[in-house]
């Protein structure tokens, strides 16, 4: 560059600067505050039936046969809540017991799912091998399908291998859930193979590559694949597979006492509750790992 060129963009620079800085957004002061009402209706839409449901468990056994329904309890009260735990009480069952049991199934089936679905998607992702694409498309395909179709076959399978009225008939099925295959193996595509070669090539092993490298760069993915599984396997009866009492999860449970009549409407209410507060915890603590899956991890070839 000549001096005659450097003096000109030096000179040019202040001006540049005042430019970035009178530079504005597009949208006007009224358009921001129609977009942002427009949220907040969105979301008071969505939170709707969290806030009813809360609501109507804190309402007396007379608010809840009000017509029309209140949307707020008028004297609220927690006599639903320790109701139901007087309920479960008289159970031959525990409460604690049917707690370990959706515990263990949830936690067990997870941890077990996130492995095989993370390192089977990257052997899919960075490996070519004969099959892999037909492989992939195979799991596509399997997404079509909902639990309500294969369960039958399912079912054939388990009864063969012993596995009817244990816990491994929930858990083991979870393993092999191809949404979150499919969701680590697009993912892991993201990643730079660059970056593989590179750990290969300072001598780390596959191992080491795996969880040292490919997992923490996707941390929001298999966050987002905790997510999913915790809501499906908490809110899972295991009817159809477990008939001991003890083996029955606190799902199943808690819904055999909303069929106790009009006298355990209130106690119905409040198993509601008691069911959906750990997925919406879960996912509120979460939720900035959805979004960044949503928006991928940025790193590019």
């Amino acid at each position: 560059m000549s001096r005659k060129n450097k003096q000109e963009t030096a000179v040019n620079k202040p001006y540049k600067k005042k430019l970035i800085k009178r530079r504005k957004p597009n949208r006007s002061i009224a358009g921001d505050i129609v977009l942002y009402v427009f949220l907040l209706l969105v979301a008071l839409i969505m939170a709707f039936p969290i806030i009813y449901a809360v609501s109507s468990a804190l309402k007396p056994l007379d608010e809840l046969f009000k017509f029309p329904p209140r949307i707020f309890a008028q004297h609220p009260t927690t006599d639903n809540f320790s109701d139901l735990f007087v309920t479960m009480g008289k159970s031959w069952v525990t409460f604690s017991r049917y707690l370990f049991n959706t515990v263990f199934i949830t936690a067990v089936g997870t941890i077990g799912h996130l492995l095989v679905a993370s390192m089977g998607a990257f052997v899919l992702a960075k490996y070519e091998f004969p099959g892999n694409q037909a492989f992939f498309k195979l799991v596509t395909v399997a997404m079509m399908f909902t639990g309500y179709v294969t369960q039958i076959p399912n079912y054939l399978i388990l009864n063969k291998l012993g596995w009817i009225d244990t816990y491994w008939s929930i858990i083991i099925p979870a393993f092999a859930s191809p949404m979150g295959l499919f969701l680590m193996k697009q993912f892991m595509e993201g990643l730079p193979t660059s970056l593989i070669e590179a750990a290969k090539i300072d001598g780390a092993s596959e191992w080491k590559v795996f969880y040292s490298i490919v997992m923490p760069n996707v941390k929001p993915a298999w966050m987002t694949l905790i997510i999913f599984q915790v809501q499906a396997l908490w809110n899972n009866k295991a009817s159809t597979y477990i008939y001991s009492e003890e083996r029955k999860t606190l799902v199943y449970a808690l819904q055999q006492i909303q069929t106790g009549g009009i006298a355990r409407t209130g106690q119905g209410a409040a198993v509601l509750v008691v069911v959906m507060i750990v997925p919406i915890l879960i996912f509120v603590f979460s939720e900035s790992q959805i979004l960044e899956t949503m928006a991928s991890s940025g790193l590019k070839d």
